[in-house]
């Protein structure tokens, strides 16, 4: 468009079929709020400024979007209606000049080339409101599309307030406009809420604008799926499986294997390279995945940076971590937060990691839990191995330098430091640093008596 638009995006309704406490936009679709997917879509275009009409659970939506810090909130106290959740904006947008792009909050799946369609159409035509529009073959509880014998708009009649002739109509009102700002305040100026609900209908607008002879214009979009409004859980999940297959359908063509792609599962902002291979039931959230990568099947990455020709075994975990090159995780480990693995590093079956470094070529290949710690070059840790990083107050460091050997079920007790090329003999219980190259040792005496396995098992 010649002048950007102000976009205002209405996410102030209950939504009593949700049948939750949560406000209805904050129901998660493909791991984010569904008030994000639009936000993300408002950011997309151009625009001079993004609104957001809150009400019901309005502090909720406003914590939940802290991190759009550049929307403006306007709260529309009672809801009364769509138009009266426009006018929440009113002192704002009045003082602008240009158009307003309006947004429903509970309408996640629009494409960001659908919308440029129809601010492309509101420009070329220089209409006072442009609508989108879709055909359904079930249109219960749509508003239908009024249209005159040369197809022009006449007006939007809701669903309680259509006659049985109406009700026939497939073309359906979904809900998106574009507006001439002065043009939009003035009919709103006009409208009431005499209708079966007792509220102020947006779509009153239009037939406003048309007795008015201000240019009203229709934009079909054919997917009707963009439009699906989300009003209870059915069309929640319905949207989910939209936007999956939509997700995995664009990875595909960019070069990636999804071994079972209708139970993987990839939001909307992760990046993945070509030649990766995920399998079935694996979950993705917001992550990176290098080429070449292999993820097994029902592994869970979250908030992490996978490198190339990385090897994640089935039924792994990784929580806002990184992962070097050619590196193989699992089966069966966890990488909490704060994980950062180099090259080559190794972390083995029922693995347990938490905040800690694994430099180049390290190895824990078995039932080991090592927490707050720094593992140097080449150092493998044996079958069992603990750091004991807790004292019940503090949290300690332990320290391993390049190339140790630790023997199997044994224990650092943090703060502790081994020194590079030691060697820890397996059931050693570390408590005081240990110098480089030594060889350390801490076990009970052994003591050996012959037959008398014989007398205990008798007893």
């Amino acid at each position: 468009m010649s002048s950007t638009p102000h976009i205002l995006i209405l996410a102030a309704g209950q939504g009593k079929r949700m049948k939750s406490k949560r406000p209805k936009v904050l129901h998660p679709v493909l791991f984010q709020p569904m008030i994000h997917h639009v936000l993300d879509l408002a950011c997309s275009l151009s625009q001079a400024s993004i609104g957001v009409v809150i009400g019901h659970g309005g502090r909720e939506v406003q914590e939940a979007c802290q991190s759009y810090s550049f929307v403006r909130f306007f709260e529309q106290k009672e809801q009364k209606g769509t138009a009266d959740a426009v006018k929440s904006a009113q002192g704002f947008l009045e003082s602008q000049t240009g158009h307003v792009l309006v947004l429903s909050g509970d309408v996640p799946l629009l494409r960001k080339e659908s919308l440029e369609k129809l601010l492309s159409a509101h420009e070329k035509t220089q209409a006072s409101c442009s609508l989108v529009t879709t055909r359904l073959e079930n249109p219960t509880g749509y508003g239908r599309v009024l249209r005159d014998s040369n197809s022009c708009v006449l007006g939007i009649r809701e669903e309680a307030d259509s006659s049985s002739q109406e009700k026939e109509i497939k073309e359906v009102n979904a809900g998106i406009y574009c507006f001439e700002i002065k043009s939009l305040f003035e009919a709103l100026s006009q409208i009431s809420n005499q209708n079966r609900q007792g509220e102020y209908y947006l779509t009153d607008v239009v037939e406003i604008l048309v007795t008015d002879n201000k240019k009203v214009v229709g934009v079909l979009f054919e997917d009707s799926s963009e439009t699906l409004g989300i009003n209870d859980r059915i069309a929640l999940a319905e949207a989910e499986k939209t936007l999956q297959s939509r997700v995995n359908q664009l990875h595909m063509a960019n070069g990636v294997t999804l071994q079972g792609a209708d139970d993987i599962w990839i939001d909307t902002r992760t990046k993945i390279g070509a030649d990766v291979v995920i399998e079935n039931g694996t979950r993705i959230q917001n992550s990176e995945i290098g080429a070449g990568t292999w993820v097994q099947s029902q592994c869970r990455i979250e908030f992490s940076k996978l490198g190339t020709g990385v090897k994640l075994k089935q039924g792994s975990v990784i929580e806002k971590s990184e992962i070097g090159a050619d590196t193989v995780v699992g089966p069966y480990a966890h990488l909490r937060p704060e994980s950062v693995l180099g090259s080559h590093v190794k972390i083995g079956n029922f693995v347990e990691v938490k905040k800690s470094i694994f430099k180049d070529g390290a190895k824990a290949s078995h039932l080991s839990y090592i927490g707050d710690a720094e593992i140097g070059r080449d150092v493998n840790l044996g079958c069992g191995f603990i750091t004991c990083n807790y004292d019940g107050v503090n949290k300690h460091k332990t320290v391993i330098e390049d190339g140790v050997f630790v023997g199997s079920d044994s224990q650092m007790i943090a703060p502790v430091t081994l020194g590079a090329g030691s060697y820890v003999a397996s059931g050693t219980t570390v408590t005081r640093d240990v110098p480089p190259e030594s060889l350390v040792i801490s076990r009970g005496k052994q003591v050996t008596k012959p037959g008398y396995a014989k007398r205990f098992l008798k007893k």
